[in-house]
């Protein structure tokens, strides 16, 4: 037998050792571990069942809306996502924008139906605006307008470096004709920006406004997580919901604090991470106890 047979025998020997032991033994030990009592309900996906089916997990957020895609009202709703088109397993992600992003990419009117991209701001903006509508609250959060997007300015002046007197001044996110959230800035009139126009040569200003340093619609509300899959919201997020919930389903919100309270957990170990509420275990049980009404 020559030494390259032998090699060549040995080496499709390990390759079937290994593939019987990596490739069946070890995935059916590891199965049929799983499989036992107090493992398997998480193996199988910490899968939740309502009525005989299957609704969810509890360990993966999920959508409430109608058919048109609006969040039902008479349900907690969860925080934003950005897995896909929102909470798609397939797709776990985050939208991977930091504090940097302010500035947004403005519509091509040229371009039908073209939205432009939001900067992370705008968006935190837009949502803190929708949510407090949604819950009857205040949306108004630092740095954002009354219209929902980031309030940013491009500031130009005479010299360079930043330096001399305000020449322009524009309002890099608000697009004609919207009305601008300041009117002037250093004795300079505001203008609306437009799309194409360079301002690359221009201060980029955050303004931070009126709003209150602790805003009403707290900040998971208007944040995704880094999965896009979080089942859980946090417990200021779940109050400011309470009086719709109640509201929709006719009944006094004490009562949906006491299903709120009952899904609420504290820090992981005592002192990891924040109290949470668990959005799909919440809304079962206000199915259970408080029937939507037709």
């Amino acid at each position: 037998m020559s030494s390259a047979f032998r090699s060549a025998f040995a080496a499709l020997r390990m390759l079937l050792i290994f593939t019987v032991i990596l490739g069946i033994a070890y995935p059916l030990a590891v199965t049929a571990l799983a499989q036992l009592p107090g493992l398997r309900h998480q193996a199988d996906g910490s899968l939740v069942s309502h009525d005989g089916r299957v609704v969810g997990s509890s360990l993966l957020g999920q959508n409430f809306l109608d058919k048109k895609g609006n969040p039902l009202p008479a349900y907690l709703q969860p925080r934003p996502s950005a897995a896909g088109d929102g909470y798609d397993p397939t797709a776990s992600g985050a939208s991977n924008l930091g504090p940097e992003s302010i500035v947004d990419t403005l519509p091509n009117p040229a371009v039908k139906d073209d939205s432009g991209t939001q900067s992370l701001l705008t968006r935190v903006c837009s949502r803190s605006l929708a949510v407090g509508r949604f819950n009857g609250v205040s949306g108004a959060r630092p740095f954002c307008t009354s219209d929902g997007v980031g309030a940013v300015l491009g500031v130009f002046w005479s010299g360079p470096g930043y330096q001399g007197h305000v020449t322009r001044v524009v309002s890099l996110n608000q697009v004609a004709p919207a009305v601008p959230f300041l009117q002037q800035y250093q004795g300079v009139r505001i203008e609306d920006a437009t799309f194409g126009a360079d301002y690359s040569h221009a201060q980029v200003i955050a303004i931070r406004g009126e709003a209150p340093a602790d805003p009403a619609v707290p900040a998971d509300a208007v944040t995704a997580s880094g999965s896009g899959l979080d089942p859980e919201i946090s417990p200021a997020f779940a109050k400011i919901q309470l009086a719709r919930i109640a509201a929709t389903r006719g009944i006094p919100a004490s009562e949906v604090a006491q299903v709120v309270q009952a899904h609420t957990t504290g820090r992981d170990l005592g002192f990891i991470g924040a109290p949470k509420v668990n959005v799909l275990a919440v809304n079962l049980d206000l199915d259970r106890r408080y029937p939507v009404k037709d």
